[in-house]
């Protein structure tokens, strides 16, 4: 007898779905979709500029990003809607939006289709770091203990800093918000009617805990007047554990999927965290790397710890009985991309074509023949601003070292190693602050596709690293969820057993690559310490 649950992962530029037997873990389809729309950040569809370091995009893609996905494959698996047991899905976060009492998003208003603040505030925006700041300063001056389980520091990705811009940037926004939501609460609010909230977004994201809720009334207030009253109201307080119930496919679910009414929705979760039960990490001190767009580090302790630089922790967000610490890289992937686009010559470009690779490959290969430390380059990975250790959204990128002789190949290799600094930066944290690292395991597309920046990270960091034996994660963490939600598998252990895959290779450290980066480990650290924790960071002060 086969049982078929489906998972959905919606990630900063496309949305996949995926179909397995939940009972022996066969994949049986996937699916990825790219959004329309994709990242704006220069303006929005009307062409309306928009403020510096904004990342912005429309709901309407994930609407038909889910209808088109969930229909292929399903075509694909060669089944019906009928067939299909549960569904769950994971999102980035924090990716917010303002919706009304029907759960519209604003921008879907004529009246606010040209304000930027109608839109899905996604993730990666930074147009709110001086509202970030500000909050962290009154916490700091108020004595939140909240404070601490975010590392000391809250960072303008998430939830309050954004809303808190909307509110002194397009108060006509603020006002017209029924509520605030992550998008994947969104999603799952459409597909049932039951509005939820998961413990993963609202833990990591919304300033909540399991043990006390969110801050005081008293602290919204000083923050700004206008937010006096905002839970409750705003910001619900209707919050579920991850693995729960979100609901069931209703008649407006079924109209936007094609899946049948009645289909159980399991309770969303941040795309990151899903991937563990898709990569069967389920104890202490293992870390799960996902190397995409941006860097996720996230790991399990039984323990609650306070340790400044992290992203935040919370409990019971995957695994019953576990609290879960988040640290990450705001730019990786996405590094790269720019990079390409902007600053490679065209030569290149057309050896490549002319080789019949693409651009990666081909810097990748060049970068490949280049001793440790030849180019003289040293790269401080925060183009898109730092998320751990420094949480500082404002920090810029810099490359150190360049001459008239540098090229291409030698930036590119440089930004790897720049990025396993960073990462480097992230795991002696959490190591030297009582959550020991025991082993660490690798996923997506980055982990599968580059073996030079595996092998480097691995250099860099002195330790084997795995890599995950799926290309998705997240969805088919998605998926063990799903499978719970159906009541396939009575708990999440025995969903992982029955469908993670065991990872596919291991990176080894090599001794000698890795005595040399130790010695430009401590450049960077220097640069690191000088332009992240003195003020002396010049863009920083524009």
């Amino acid at each position: 007898m086969k049982k078929y649950v489906l998972g959905m992962d919606f990630g900063t530029l496309s949305a996949r779905a995926i179909i397995i037997d939940a009972l022996s873990g066969e994949e049986l389809s996937e699916s990825v979709f790219e959004y329309p729309h994709g990242v704006m950040d220069r303006e929005l569809p009307d062409g309306t500029l928009l403020p510096p370091r904004c990342a912005l995009e429309h709901p309407e893609d994930y609407l038909v990003a889910m209808k088109r996905v969930i229909s292929e494959a399903i075509a694909l698996a060669g089944l019906t809607a009928d067939d299909i047991s549960g569904v769950g899905l994971d999102f980035t976060g924090c990716t917010m939006l303002a919706v009304d009492e029907n759960a519209t998003p604003l921008c879907f208003d004529d009246k606010y289709k040209n304000n930027p603040c109608a839109y899905v505030q996604l993730w990666k925006s930074h147009h709110a770091e001086e509202q970030a700041q500000r909050i962290t300063a009154i916490a700091k001056e108020r004595g939140e203990k909240w404070l601490d389980i975010y590392g000391g520091a809250v960072i303008s990705e998430w939830m309050l800093p954004k809303i808190l811009y909307i509110l002194e940037n397009a108060p006509e926004i603020y006002d017209a918000a029924y509520r605030f939501t992550e998008a994947g609460d969104w999603l799952t609010h459409l597909l049932t009617g039951n509005e939820t909230h998961a413990t993963s977004f609202v833990g990591l994201k919304a300033l909540w805990n399991a043990e006390d809720g969110y801050p005081t009334d008293e602290f919204f207030a000083a923050v700004h007047p206008r937010l006096a009253g905002i839970i409750g109201s705003k910001l619900s307080e209707n919050i579920l554990p991850v693995g729960d119930i979100a609901g069931y496919i209703d008649e407006r679910g079924a109209a936007l999927t094609g899946l049948k009414i009645g289909t159980p929705v399991a309770q969303a979760v941040i795309d990151a965290p899903a991937g563990m039960p898709g990569l069967g990490i389920i104890g202490e001190g293992e870390l799960m790397a996902i190397l995409g767009t941006s860097g996720c580090y996230i790991v399990n302790s039984k323990k609650s710890i306070s340790i400044k630089g992290i992203a935040g922790y919370v409990k019971e967000s995957i695994y019953s009985g576990y609290y879960t610490y988040e640290a990450g890289q705001c730019c990786l992937g996405d590094g790269f991309d720019w990079f390409i686009k902007n600053f490679v010559p065209e030569s290149y470009t057309a050896d490549a074509e002319s080789q019949g690779v693409n651009i990666h490959k081909y810097l990748r290969e060049k970068a490949k023949k280049m001793k440790i430390g030849e180019s003289r380059l040293i790269v401080l990975d925060w183009f898109n601003g730092n998320r751990s250790v420094l949480s500082d959204g404002d920090l810029s990128g810099m490359i150190v070292g360049l001459t008239l002789s540098t090229r291409p190949e030698h930036i590119y290799r440089a930004m790897i190693e720049g990025m396993a600094f960073g990462t480097k930066m992230i795991v002696d944290n959490f190591d030297e602050n009582g959550l020991p690292i025991k082993s660490i395991c690798a996923s997506g597309g980055i982990a599968r596709k580059d073996e030079l920046l595996m092998q480097i990270f691995a250099d860099v960091l002195g330790r084997e690293i795995k890599v995950g034996g799926t290309t998705q994660a997240c969805a088919l963490g998605s998926t063990v969820y799903a499978s719970v939600a159906a009541g396939i598998h009575s708990n999440m252990d025995d969903a992982i057993k029955a469908i993670a895959k065991p990872p596919v290779k291991t990176y080894y450290p090599i001794p000698e690559n890795h005595k040399a980066y130790l010695a430009l480990f401590e450049e960077y650290k220097a640069l690191h310490d000088y332009f992240g924790r003195g003020g002396n960071n010049v863009m920083k002060r524009i």
